[in-house]
């Protein structure tokens, strides 16, 4: 049995400005996954840095209210909304709200920094 709790990952800046806590990464741990999932956070009047990957992604909002911008779309965000990122998306999240947005990011495969273009 593999259990992560979050308040024991790691806090890190993300390329793309998210503060981001990795919770599953086959890379890091003994695990048959594809994917990875990490907990991401936004701060209020803050914004993700304009970003794609070469991977498909899923966000899963838990809490906040935000804009997610994907290629030439945008569409306001909160809780209970799952957004399917495809590959080479260019997209980016803004909080919009006046509490941290948080989030959990599923990248399929797992995230490499190789597939990860920042603008």
């Amino acid at each position: 049995m593999f259990i992560k709790d979050l308040k024991q990952c790691e806090e890190f800046a993300a390329g793309d400005n998210t503060i981001l806590r990795e919770l599953l990464h086959p890379a890091k741990a003994d695990l048959r996954l594809r994917y990875s999932l990490a907990h991401a956070v936004v701060r209020p009047g803050r914004a993700s840095r304009p970003h794609r990957l070469k991977t498909s992604e899923v966000y899963y909002i838990m809490e906040g209210e935000g804009v997610m911008h994907i290629d030439d779309e945008s569409a306001p965000v909160s809780p209970g909304h799952a957004i399917y990122i495809p590959p080479n998306a260019k997209q980016y999240i803004r909080n919009t709200g006046n509490a941290d947005l948080k989030f959990i990011c599923i990248v399929d495969p797992a995230w490499r920094k190789e597939d990860e273009e920042v603008f």
